[in-house]
């Protein structure tokens, strides 16, 4: 019975393979095997290569030839996506870890319907919508510009100016290059279709204002604002704590929808006397796989030699990220700068100070 079950696994996770997702642009990546991870330099593609991407549908392969630029758009979403993954799971059992050799730079592990497969989702559209959005106020792209329909409003005591980078370009490339993949009739396309949104929302609504005064002798007579996107990161934080509120939940029709014969499936907490999650919200359909252990069909490194913090009651301390095995403590040279004093002109000349440290590792 356990070989049947693995052999139909290996069957899925070749045909999830073959359809490979359209982060697989940040490729080639090297294997993580600890938490400080970075990428390869990426090659550069152009549109000429868009059709022959098998993990692109047409409509992406169409998104992706409008320019040489818009592909390089496309390849700075998709590594961002991986990079900003890797930094807020760096303390995690499972650390955003990308393989190589194989069609998605993830393994197996987003087949699961999980809160890691969640977060990516709603991280990869935010990404893409932030990347063609700052493309576009910085003129690297024809098909878009500065936001000029915030320069329709009249704000009483400021004026519209400058260059407002324009988020909703940015979601709608996002939307029609990402969502056009999923299958809307599915539990699990409704589930990704879902998260997208969030990440989009995540990044729309954290814009900020930015002002710069204008007058005679440092005066602000005139006050011109713009609108400017945030820093991704934050837009990372903010999704990692929706990850950690994740909600559970299933797919079905309603019953007022079910009374008018009409299919319309929603999402809906699994338990009844949980909130039904909202439009910026990520949700979940399956538990997560082990990560504790290494499982080459998913792609998953397991915990072992992954360093911890023994005083650390969070998810980076040993008796979480060692899954209860131990750890060991190995003591280390560390050697750093120390002592520094300006010399006139014009240096700082620093001695190097050298102290053993423990440093623990997952058995």
């Amino acid at each position: 019975m356990k070989v049947f079950w693995k052999v139909l696994l290996s069957l899925l996770l070749l045909v999830e393979a073959a359809m490979g997702n359209w982060w697989n642009l940040a490729a080639p990546i090297r294997p993580v095997q600890t938490s400080n991870t970075s990428l390869e330099s990426i090659p550069t593609l152009h549109k000429e290569s868009c059709h022959r991407l098998e993990y692109l549908v047409e409509r992406q392969k169409q998104l992706c030839m409008l320019s040489d630029k818009m592909v390089q758009v496309i390849q700075t979403g998709a590594q961002q996506t991986i990079e900003e993954c890797q930094h807020q799971f760096r303390n995690s059992r499972w650390n955003c870890s990308t393989v190589e050799n194989g069609t998605d730079i993830f393994g197996g592990v987003l087949k699961f319907k999980s809160r890691e497969s969640a977060f990516v989702h709603a991280l990869s559209a935010a990404a893409l919508a932030h990347a063609v959005a700052r493309a576009c106020s910085r003129g690297e792209l024809n098909e878009c510009s500065c936001d000029a329909r915030v320069r329709k409003r009249t704000p009483r005591h400021w004026q519209w100016g400058g260059c407002s980078e324009d988020i909703k370009y940015g979601e709608k490339y996002s939307r029609d290059f990402i969502d056009v993949k999923e299958d809307k009739e599915s539990d699990e396309g409704i589930m990704n279709l879902h998260n997208n949104e969030a990440g989009r929302r995540a990044v729309r609504g954290r814009m900020q204002r930015v002002c710069k005064c204008h007058g005679m002798s440092g005066s602000c007579s005139v006050r011109v604002c713009w609108r400017r996107l945030p820093q991704l990161r934050v837009v990372g934080d903010a999704l990692a704590t929706r990850y950690e509120g994740a909600s559970h939940v299933k797919v079905r029709a309603t019953i007022v929808e079910r009374k008018r014969g009409k299919n319309i499936r929603k999402l809906r907490p699994i338990h009844a006397d949980i909130k039904k999650p909202n439009k910026t919200d990520l949700v979940y359909l399956e538990d997560s796989p082990d990560y504790c252990e290494p499982n080459d069909d998913l792609g998953i490194l397991g915990t072992r030699g992954r360093t911890c913090n023994r005083t650390s009651a969070g998810l980076d301390g040993c008796r979480l990220l060692c899954c209860g095995r131990g750890y060991q403590t190995r003591v280390r040279d560390h050697e750093e700068k120390c002592r520094c004093r300006f010399v006139w002109c014009c240096r700082v000349h620093c001695e190097i100070c050298r102290s053993k440290r423990d440093h623990h590792v997952c058995n």
